[in-house]
């Protein structure tokens, strides 16, 4: 048992144990030097933008992009993941936060975060990469949109003081107050958009995000121009490290805030996976998905224990990282460690950084995370795809992303039943095949009144009842009626339930239910379950020919599968 514990243990080790035990070379550490600063500069405009937008301070970008980079790069299964605030928490940050407060994002989120320990333990990572392209296709998008909407606000410098949480009546208040938008805000605004869209375009290696608002903070500072900034909202961010605080007194909200909880883990583990995914088709490495989830669990309860917001996995940072030359996750480490130093010795810098520029840098993310591209082809998909991420789409946008989240994932489920069922079939087998199917020379010889159907594909709770609709016997009963199994691969408990609902109709009116073909996995849920003692093992055979042959000389063949079952 201890060995069996071990190996298990060992087999989920974070990939930065596994990368220093294969050794660790001076050209190692300089490639991880240059990513990870590299990183670092990507993460520092973009963690504040992100913490902002989410209706928080800029330091809580920093502090969770500072505990949670370490924790996810040092005990994370993925080689290459950068973990941090993202594009996808905000519009979920900014709702909880409206509901209940900071604190009440705190205790959403160490739920969040204990789930993902548990999911992962359990070995639940794998079960996350199934949900389904639509649904995360249509939930991005509108993610998207509703990250654009809410930049408008500062990118126009409009004066709205309390700007409405909905959509609708977001866009509303926006044009509302189009008429008296700052001329500087806009003009600062998409001098940003324009830097990062031409350094994009041009010098892609060069990070666009940091140039784009060094553009914008220049030009501000050097022509003195009269815009809003970190400074002036929020007072600057300090120049000290985040420090841990025990949360208290929250028992009573914990009802409140669960539905928050649920979607927090939900997102947090699919995104962080899908980055994982996304980084293993750039590199040609493999991640741990159960220990990639138990790392995200730990550093959301880290992250918000010294006061930053929820992380997950950064699907342009961790590609940055990669393309920077990243070896090994020290890289990750260092991303952080770069965010600390800037901390500690240019946090007063940070004040003059106009929000007008920060809103332009989460424009461009919102455009990159809705991808277009992916939207329109999906369009031109079966009509049940489209409907799901339209579906899915809208209700982001318009109702709530927790309900997005259930809706779409109970959609796609409901739609890969139906599929699963039209692959599931039950048809009578010709009858002038008989003969030869059993063997039997004389294609004349009389046999008993005998049906044969051949079922097909996995009988489950999604074909049940019309595996009984049609085994409905509406004219004369046959004497005898064979149920050929062999392309059945496994069964449910309502197939299963079907099956004898099928068998003990077909006993009460003196049919002989005969069973053939029946696989290794659908035998051993029929001992289980007792359906093996209700036929009896005299009408349960290997093949088709035994059991036609047992049917056509009852004395012959009887029983051919009971050493079998």
């Amino acid at each position: 048992m201890p060995t069996a514990v071990l190996s298990r243990f060992q087999a989920h080790l974070p990939a930065s144990v596994r990368c220093f035990r294969q050794g660790y070379s001076l050209s190692s550490l300089r490639s991880d030097l240059l990513s990870g600063l590299t990183v670092g500069i990507v993460a520092l405009p973009l963690s504040m933008a992100f913490a902002i937008a989410s209706g928080t301070t800029p330091e809580r970008g920093l502090f969770t992009a500072i505990v949670a980079g370490i924790v996810i790069s040092l005990l994370g299964g993925s080689r290459f993941q950068i973990g941090g605030p993202t594009g996808a928490f905000v519009v979920i940050i900014a709702g909880v936060i409206a509901r209940h407060g900071y604190e009440g994002l705190v205790l959403a989120t160490l739920l969040a975060g204990a789930g993902l320990v548990v999911l992962g333990m359990l070995g639940f990572g794998k079960l996350l990469k199934f949900i389904p392209y639509p649904v995360i296709t249509g939930f991005t998008a509108g993610i998207g949109v509703l990250i654009f909407t809410t930049q408008i606000k500062d990118f126009f410098g409009l004066s709205i003081e309390n700007i409405p949480a909905d959509f609708p009546g977001r866009v509303r208040a926006c044009f509302a107050a189009m008429p008296g938008f700052d001329h500087t805000s806009l003009w600062l605004g998409a001098a940003t958009m324009l830097s990062m869209l031409l350094i994009r375009r041009f010098v892609p290696r060069i990070p666009a995000p940091i140039v784009g608002i060094v553009v914008a903070t220049a030009a501000a500072w050097a022509f003195g121009l009269d815009v809003e900034t970190i400074g002036t909202r929020f007072g600057g961010i300090p120049a000290s490290l985040p420090h841990f605080s025990l949360p208290s007194g929250f028992a009573p909200h914990i009802r409140e805030v669960i539905p928050d909880a649920m979607t927090l883990m939900l997102l947090a583990g699919i995104e962080s996976l899908l980055s994982a995914v996304v980084a293993d088709g750039m590199t040609g490495d493999r991640h741990d998905a159960s220990t990639e989830l138990v790392a995200q669990g730990l550093a959301n309860l880290g992250s918000v224990l010294f006061g930053g917001i929820p992380a997950t996995g950064a699907i342009a940072r961790t590609a940055t990282n990669i393309r920077a030359g990243a070896q090994t996750p020290l890289s990750g480490v260092i991303h952080s460690l770069s965010l600390v130093a800037f901390m500690l010795a240019c946090a007063p810098l940070a004040s003059h950084i106009p929000l007008t520029s920060l809103a332009a840098v989460l424009m461009i993310v919102a455009w990159d995370m809705s991808e277009a591209h992916r939207f329109r082809r999906l369009l031109r998909a079966p009509k049940s795809d489209s409907a799901v991420m339209l579906i899915t789409f809208l209700l982001t946008v318009f109702v709530d992303l927790t309900v997005a989240v259930e809706v779409g994932v109970v959609l796609a489920a409901m739609l890969f039943m139906r599929r699963m069922s039209d692959l599931s079939g039950i048809e009578p087998v010709n009858q002038c095949l008989l003969p030869v199917v059993r063997g039997v020379a004389d294609a004349g010889h009389r046999l008993p009144k005998t049906v044969v159907y051949e079922i097909s594909g996995p009988m489950f709770f999604g074909m049940a009842q019309r595996f009984i609709d049609v085994m409905r016997f509406t004219r004369q009963a046959p004497e005898a009626i064979v149920l050929h199994m062999a392309q059945v691969p496994s069964i449910d408990a309502t197939g299963e339930e079907a099956l004898k609902s099928v068998v003990r109709q077909g006993h009460a009116r003196g049919i002989r239910m005969v069973l053939s073909g029946v696989q290794p996995r659908v035998r051993a849920v029929f001992e289980r379950m007792g359906t093996r003692q209700l036929l009896g093992a005299e009408n349960i055979f290997p093949d088709l020919a035994t059991a036609m042959a047992a049917i056509e000389a009852p004395d012959q063949g009887a029983g051919q599968d009971t050493d079998q079952g």
